[in-house]
């Protein structure tokens, strides 16, 4: 039977580290603070990258429940015939390879947070178990009479807009009311101004720190570069960025792909430039392609269905991009 992934991490160095000095980011984190002070249910919204789970933690050290447990799981992970084993634990016995009882998330988040990530992807019957244990925080484990109360805090997070998802039948309102007792929506990178060029050198520091290298800079070429794009990956995206140019840079001064490739000799001469040219992008798409299904892929921890869901393609074209490129998922899973 598989076992979905969740984490049980009280590591508070994790938690509280946010880079960003945009007005609308400083007006989000004066409003994480707020949330953090109550023990009510949280409603997280944000695009792919967003950190999400990085808000989630924030509010669960901040608050008075910092010394209890925080427990993290991905609902998109959790098959539908598990969710109930999986939230609330079985005795022995209770179905076919239940060989010893089993303690649940609910119980290991006990006296502290119970982070749900992705919640928009529980099934109906999974949205309403979630729903009968909200209302008093009151469950059976699989197989028990016994009922159980425990002291749980619940915070869900979401990349879509649940409103949406309530009118087109998708979610339960009723549900959606009990979760988003206290809103919090993370601004996208492309909302916080100066905030991508800060995020960007802090990174270099971390991976200068992490690979032993001594401090690196940016040229003006790379810092125009990050100052214009959309990062549509948020600052997972922007970190994926760093961290490929740092460990790609020649010296101490990081520079774009492209300047370097001039800088080694390789522009074509004026008799093969349209070829060349040709052969350069058909490379850079190459490159693309692969690196975006591997960062996709890794994302959904190897589901290639919650994969294609992330990248915006029919499950069928994201497997022809697998054989394409020669991906195994299995690999990328683990």
């Amino acid at each position: 039977m598989p076992v979905p992934r969740f984490s049980v991490k009280p590591e508070p160095e994790m938690h509280d580290h946010f880079v960003g000095s945009s007005p609308v980011f400083q007006s989000w984190l004066r409003q994480l603070s707020r949330v953090a002070a109550s023990s009510a249910p949280v409603l997280i919204e944000g695009e792919t990258g967003s950190g999400k789970e990085l808000a989630a933690r924030a509010i669960h050290y901040r608050g008075e429940r910092a010394a209890g447990p925080f427990v993290a799981v991905n609902c998109g992970a959790l098959p539908d015939y598990l969710v109930e084993a999986e939230l609330f634990g079985h005795e022995r016995g209770a179905f076919t390879d239940a060989k010893a009882a089993r303690r649940g998330l609910v119980a290991q988040a006990d006296g502290g947070t119970l982070f749900l990530d992705e919640v928009d992807t529980l099934s109906p019957k999974a949205q309403v178990t979630l729903l009968r244990f909200l209302q008093d925080q009151r469950y059976r484990p699989l197989g028990s009479s016994r009922e159980l109360v425990v002291d749980v805090r619940l915070i869900a997070a979401t990349n879509q807009v649940l409103d949406d998802a309530v009118q087109h039948a998708r979610f339960r309102a009723d549900l959606l009311y009990r979760l988003r007792i206290l809103h919090l929506r993370i601004p996208s990178l492309r909302e916080r101004g100066g905030d991508a060029e800060q995020l960007a050198r802090h990174f270099v520091g971390v991976y200068c720190a992490k690979y032993g290298f001594p401090p690196k800079v940016f040229d003006e070429e790379s810092l125009a570069f990050i100052r214009r794009h959309r990062w549509p990956g948020n600052v997972r995206e922007l970190e994926s960025w760093v961290h490929r140019e740092l460990l790609m840079a020649d010296g101490l001064l990081m520079r774009p792909a492209g300047q370097r490739s001039t800088e080694a000799g390789a522009l074509p001469d004026a008799a093969g430039a349209l070829e060349s040219f040709c052969d350069a992008k058909a490379e850079a798409v190459r490159c693309f392609e692969r690196a975006y299904v591997i960062s996709a892929l890794r994302q959904a921890e190897g589901n290639v269905t919650r994969a294609a869901r992330l990248a915006g393609k029919e499950r069928r074209a994201f497997g022809k991009l697998l054989k394409k490129h020669g991906i195994d998922r299995q690999v990328l899973s683990g």
